[in-house]
C-alpha cells in the first residue's frame, strides 16, 4: 500500500510450498494437518501509519490476488490481541480480529496467543474490482 510514492505497508502471501516456515511450526505440525493452498504469513506497516487500516487494505489486496490466481484454501496465524496491550510493532502476523472480520474462522490454537485461521477464496475471472469481504469468495 502506498501513500503517494511511499510504501507504507504490505502483506506477504504465497503458495504453501513457497512459504514453508511459520512461527510455532512444531505445534502446527501436530496432528499432521492438511496443508492449505495459500498462506498469509506476515504484515509490515510503517510506524507512522499503524492503527490506520493499512493491514486491512493489505489483507484485502492479498485476498484479491489469491482470487485472481485461482483461489483455494487460505490459512494464516494471527495473534489474539483482544483484552491485552500489545505493541503494534509485534503484530506482524496480524490480529485475530482483522482476520475474523474478513471471514476467516479459528481452526485451532497455535501457542498462547496465536491461532490458525482459515477460509476458502473462490476464484475470479477477468478484470474487475476486488470482491467485497465475506465468509467466502
Amino acid at each position: 500500500m502506498y501513500d503517494g510514492e511511499t510504501c507504507v505497508g504490505w502483506c506477504q502471501f504465497g503458495p504453501t510450498g513457497e512459504l514453508p516456515r511459520i512461527k510455532h511450526r512444531r505445534a502446527y505440525l501436530q496432528g499432521d494437518p492438511e496443508l492449505p493452498d495459500w498462506r498469509i504469513t506476515c504484515f509490515f506497516v510503517h510506524r507512522g501509519h499503524r492503527r490506520k487500516g493499512v493491514a486491512a487494505v493489505a489483507l484485502e489486496g492479498a485476498l484479491g490476488e489469491i482470487a485472481r490466481l485461482g483461489g483455494g484454501s487460505v490459512e494464516s496465524y494471527p495473534e489474539d490481541a483482544d483484552g491485552r496491550s500489545v505493541s503494534a510493532s509485534f503484530l506482524y502476523n496480524g490480529t485475530l480480529a482483522l482476520f475474523e472480520s474478513r471471514g476467516f474462522a479459528r481452526t485451532r490454537r497455535l501457542g498462547k496467543h496465536h491461532w490458525v485461521v482459515s477460509r476458502t477464496v473462490r476464484p475470479v475471472t477477468g478484470p474487475g474490482p476486488v470482491p467485497e469481504p465475506g465468509p467466502e469468495r
